[in-house]
């Protein structure tokens, strides 16, 4: 989900879920499914603020054990419906990443698609969140908007702090051993939500 954490802002994404489509379409993210060779059945998968589930039923495909968190009940309701459609099993979870007891060591990847919502404070915690709870060698696979975007206007916040630079990153991430880091501007193709020509970053990373 990509939009403000706090009350007024999870009504809006709940009224925008509330329609028939899925907004960011019923197919994975296309840099997640770039990554498949890093999954293995039976890894437990974090699929972070995972919308109408798109990412985390794909996972669940996969054949890992995936807990999907959001802070939109419309967003999870369509997400449990997309997982019986595909017949495979997802866990949900109302939650703000903002103030989520996240555990530690807990999961072999995490999820990050366009989770732009949070500005810097609250982008600090989640990402030192995210870290706490993979598993020593566990896997983070993000992709996100790069400043440029707002010159696209084809998805994510206009609001410039929340998107990402590899410095930031990269510092975000100090921690970790960083696999893969790329900058580039695509087409993609997610429903109407995420549509045309993007500023991107893609990022993979082992917790050490």
């Amino acid at each position: 989900m990509t939009g403000d954490v706090e009350t007024t802002g999870i009504a809006r994404w709940d009224t925008r879920f509330a329609v028939p489509e899925y907004v960011f379409g019923t197919e994975p993210n296309a840099f997640l499914f770039s990554q498949r060779h890093l999954l293995q059945p039976g890894m437990r998968a974090l699929a972070l603020a995972d919308g109408e589930g798109r990412n985390g039923v794909w996972l669940a495909q996969q054949g890992l054990d995936v807990l999907s968190v959001d802070a939109s009940r419309v967003g999870l309701e369509k997400a449990r419906k997309l997982a019986a459609a595909r017949e495979v099993q997802i866990t949900t979870e109302l939650a703000d990443l903002g103030n989520w007891e996240w555990g530690r060591d807990g999961f072999d990847v995490a999820v990050a698609i366009f989770i732009q919502f949070a500005g810097p404070v609250i982008r600090d915690a989640i990402f030192a969140g995210m870290q706490r709870a993979l598993k020593s060698g566990g896997l983070l696979i993000l992709q996100g908007y790069r400043p440029e975007q707002l010159d696209y206007g084809t998805g994510g916040p206009p609001v410039i702090e929340n998107l990402y630079t590899a410095e930031m990153l990269r510092t975000a991430l100090a921690d970790m051993e960083i696999l893969l880091l790329r900058e580039h501007d695509s087409i993609i193709r997610e429903g109407h939500g995420h549509d045309g020509m993007s500023a991107l970053i893609d990022l993979v990373a082992r917790k050490r």
